[in-house]
């Protein structure tokens, strides 16, 4: 099967992975649409992601008692067709239907896989009171990739009260991980969330590409960026974050260290084509010990303080040729610890939004001046920072 189709089967024509978001966006809610119209990675995908390392074998979640009506627990079913590959891994294919997931034991990944869903195949979480879970647990593994259909949290209907950590999509340590295609709504916690696999010293996630999701109505984060190295995030949307702390679209924040009073570290991260929108706090939130981020190619709006916030980012960082627009803060706010970061090629406008709009003539300006304070401010702590030509609107 070519690698930019999924979701084939005896009913479904294949949908090509530059569809996906086009028709994704047709599942959000019409409030949603009427109020911020389609995503912007609909209009053209830039980024083909890897295809991971794995065997022939396929594997059908109904052929092993999964039922997806939405009412029957499938969580025993589908993990049982994931260890029901050989050694040489596979694929499990999720055929369209609602699937009701127990994400506090969570469906267990395993290395050489690809879990594959029907477009039209839903894991809804079972409501639960746990303070934490995931419905996908990539842990230590090799060789993965994720594709296809909907995980929709518990949000709206959760038993408990306290915690965040109710993730859709976790991924602890690991190397060679793909998620695409996917839309991921309502979780308790986080969309998506990558971290270290517990271990002195921590074992960094290395190598994981994020495309073409939605992360959208998560709860703390739509995507969660922490302890990992060389990640590819394209042609995403991370939008409307509510409820808990940090509230952001994509929180780029390191574990706190297993061997020191420190944070360990986000090393090459790269986002593009991405739509940040409609978020509580930040756009993009940068905590400690970032280095060698890119963000290029965004569109970074609608956001409830900053469009994007560092705080410790160093390293040959560039924020450029993006759009930083109708954020209610500052648009771009380099804090304390920023160091050796271009800033060029960027458009700005309607940014401080809370003390009212104000309009004013288009200009170009190359470097900082205080005229330009609603949409880039260059605080105390940073050094080194390189303010190319960028234009103000």
């Amino acid at each position: 099967m070519n690698d930019i189709e999924f979701g084939r089967n005896s009913a479904s024509a294949p949908l090509l992975r530059r569809d996906f978001l086009r028709n994704s966006v047709l599942l959000a809610t019409p409030a949603i649409l009427a109020g911020m119209g389609a995503p912007l990675s609909a209009a053209a995908a830039v980024y083909d992601p890897p295809s991971r390392a794995r065997g022939d074998a396929t594997r059908n979640v109904r052929d092993y008692g999964a039922v997806g009506n939405g009412i029957h627990d499938d969580t025993s079913a589908i993990q049982a067709a994931i260890n029901a590959l050989p050694s040489t891994g596979g694929t499990v294919f999720v055929p369209a239907g609602t699937y009701l997931v127990d994400a506090v034991r969570s469906v267990k990944l395993r290395s050489l896989m690809h879990f594959k869903l029907d477009p039209s195949a839903k894991l809804v979480v079972k409501p639960n009171s746990a303070d934490k879970y995931s419905v996908l647990l990539i842990y230590g593994i090799h060789d993965v990739e994720v594709s296809g259909g909907q995980i929709v949290g518990d949000r709206d209907h959760h038993l408990g009260t306290i915690g965040e950590g109710g993730h859709g999509i976790r991924v602890s340590g690991g190397q060679r991980l793909t998620i695409r295609d996917i839309r991921i709504s309502k979780c308790w916690g986080d969309g998506i969330c990558t971290g270290p696999k517990p271990a002195t010293p921590y074992v960094y996630a290395n190598d994981v590409v994020v495309a073409n999701v939605i992360c959208t109505e998560n709860r703390r984060n739509a995507l969660s960026i922490g302890s990992v190295i060389n990640m590819k995030v394209y042609d995403s949307e991370f939008s409307n974050t509510k409820g808990t702390a940090p509230e952001c679209g994509i929180d780029i924040e390191p574990a706190q260290s297993s061997t020191n009073s420190g944070y360990e570290y986000n090393d090459q991260v790269w986002i593009e084509n991405c739509l940040i929108r409609g978020n509580t706090k930040y756009g993009i939130n940068v905590w400690k010990n970032a280095r060698r981020l890119t963000v290029t190619k965004c569109t970074i709006s609608d956001n409830k303080v900053c469009g994007m916030v560092t705080r410790g980012l160093t390293g040959g960082s560039s924020i450029v040729g993006n759009t930083i627009c109708n954020n209610m803060s500052t648009g771009l706010f380099l804090q304390d610890g920023t160091v050796d970061v271009t800033v060029s090629d960027n458009t700005s406008y309607n940014n401080y939004l809370k003390q009212g709009l104000v309009d004013r003539v288009d200009f170009y300006l190359t470097g900082w001046a205080t005229k330009i304070k609603k949409d880039l401010i260059l605080g105390s702590g940073t050094s080194n920072i390189s303010v190319g030509t960028n234009l103000y609107k």
